[in-house]
C-alpha cells in the first residue's frame, strides 16, 4: 500500500477525524449515543452511505455539469439513505424506530457532502471509496466511544446486557441519570477531544 493511500485511510481516523478535529456531525453524537446498539447502526449506515456515494460520484465526476453538481450529489446520497432506511425497516425495525429521523438526516450530514466535494470529485473511484469508508469509520468510532460510556454509566449495561453486578446496586450504587441526557454527550465528546489533542501536539492551537 502506497503512502498516499495509507494516509487516505488513516487520516480520518486519527489526525483528521471528522468529529473531534473537523467538528462535523456533532448532532448525531448527542442524539444517537444513549445506547451502544443505536450508535453502531448509525455508524454503519454513515459508513455505507459515505463510501458508496463517494464511489458513485467519483465514477460520474467527469460527466456531471458543474451547474447541477450539488443536485446530483443530493440525489445519489438521498437514494442510498432511503435504501439503508428501508433495509433497517425490514430487518431491524426496533432500531430503525429508535433512530427515527436521524437516519434520514444523513442526507444533510456535512461529512457525506464534504467528502464528496473535497475528495471524490477530484480523485479516482477506489481512493474515493476508501476515503468515504475511512471518514465514516472515524465518525462512527467517536459515536461508539461516547455511547459505550453513556450506556455503561447511565444504564449499567452494554448492548442491552447488564454488566454492573447486582451486588454493587445492593451496596448503594446507582446509575447516573445525568449521563443519558444530551449535555453529557457534549462533555464526553469534549473529554475525547482533550485526550486526543493532549496526545497529538500538532492539533493544539498556538
Amino acid at each position: 500500500m502506497d503512502s498516499k493511500l495509507k494516509e487516505t485511510i488513516l487520516n480520518p481516523i486519527l489526525k483528521g477525524n471528522p468529529i473531534t478535529v473537523l467538528v462535523l456531525g456533532i448532532c448525531s453524537s448527542l442524539a444517537v449515543t444513549v445506547e451502544l446498539k443505536g450508535a453502531l447502526v448509525m455508524s454503519l449506515a454513515v459508513m455505507i452511505v459515505t463510501g458508496i456515494s463517494c464511489l458513485v460520484l467519483s465514477l460520474l465526476r467527469n460527466s456531471i455539469p458543474n451547474r447541477i453538481r450539488i443536485i446530483v450529489q443530493l440525489v445519489v446520497v438521498a437514494m442510498l439513505v432511503i435504501l439503508v432506511d428501508q433495509i433497517l425497516k425490514a430487518f431491524a425495525y426496533p432500531i430503525e424506530k429508535q433512530l427515527s429521523v436521524y437516519i434520514g438526516l444523513i442526507i444533510t450530514n456535512c461529512i457525506v457532502m464534504g467528502r464528496i466535494e473535497a475528495f471524490a470529485l477530484g480523485n479516482k473511484p477506489i481512493p474515493s471509496l476508501l476515503d468515504g469508508l475511512a471518514n465514516g469509520f472515524g465518525y462512527g468510532l467517536i459515536l461508539v466511544i461516547v455511547a459505550f460510556f453513556r450506556e455503561l454509566l447511565g444504564s449499567g449495561s452494554i448492548l442491552g446486557f447488564r454488566v454492573i453486578p447486582e451486588a454493587l446496586y445492593s451496596a448503594g450504587y446507582m446509575n447516573n441519570g445525568l449521563v443519558i441526557l444530551p449535555p453529557m454527550a457534549l462533555i464526553l465528546l469534549g473529554c475525547i477531544i482533550w485526550v486526543q489533542r493532549s496526545i497529538q501536539k500538532d492539533l493544539q492551537e498556538k
